[in-house]
């Protein structure tokens, strides 16, 4: 049955694709808009995401239709799941710390909506520069593993990694700019997966360069809005 699960294709356009790979996509893009509202089960979401996506980008070992290894690809969803549970673990505290104190306010609040777990701010100057060396230095370390690994298309996986990492403990620390972040790993990330044959992921990011748009001015109004209170 596993076995079945695990290697279930869909032929779309007489191109085969996983149906792990849509499904893995699908808790992806759920695990973004509950991110964009700020709530918890936005993390567990995007973690089984993860998993499922693993298998995919490993081509050549689990023999998926593509049989590419993207190391870089791969690589990230263990990124996410490491920095998920971190994010997890940090949103559940303000969560509950944000029960507890509307509780104090009104105690029927937190019955009848869940607080926002994190208020969006922007990152601080040494903040930012941080971000950047990592994204310059980790972007080349990254790209010669690859390389060396045999990683398909091992320069922009290496940005679609490190960039994704940036993104992701961003949007745990709260730091308003993880969304733009996202878009240049868009930018990068739709070509390499065309190229690659992997279309559904493909078609995802290209859809999250719209959502992120959305959801970086959502956060943005909501930051500006903090501001005026």
């Amino acid at each position: 049955m596993i076995e079945t699960l695990l290697g279930a294709t869909l032929t779309i356009g007489g191109v085969p694709i996983l149906v792990r790979e849509i499904v893995g996509n699908i808790f992806g893009l759920l695990s973004a808009y509950g991110g964009m509202k700020r709530v918890v089960w936005a993390w567990p979401v995007g973690i089984i995401g993860n998993l499922l996506l693993f298998t995919v980008f490993l081509g050549g070992v689990f023999h998926t239709p593509q049989d590419l290894d993207l190391y870089g690809q791969a690589g990230r969803q263990v990124m996410f799941l490491i920095v998920s549970c971190y994010g997890w673990y940090q949103w559940a505290k303000a969560s509950k710390q944000g029960v507890k104190e509307s509780d104090e306010l009104d105690p029927s609040r937190s019955i009848v909506s869940e607080p926002a777990a994190v208020q969006p701010h922007w990152a601080s100057t040494k903040e930012r520069l941080g971000m950047l060396i990592v994204a310059v230095v980790g972007t080349l370390v990254c790209a010669l593993i690859f390389q060396a690994l045999g990683s398909w298309g091992p320069w922009a996986d290496a940005w679609i990694f490190v960039g994704s990492m940036l993104a992701t403990f961003g949007m745990a620390k709260g730091w308003t700019e993880f969304w733009l972040i996202w878009i240049g790993v868009d930018i990068v990330g739709v070509p390499l997966l065309l190229m690659a044959g992997y279309y559904p992921s493909a078609a995802l990011y290209i859809f999250y360069a719209g959502f992120v748009l959305w959801g970086f001015f959502t956060w943005l109004k909501t930051q500006n809005s903090a501001k005026t209170h």
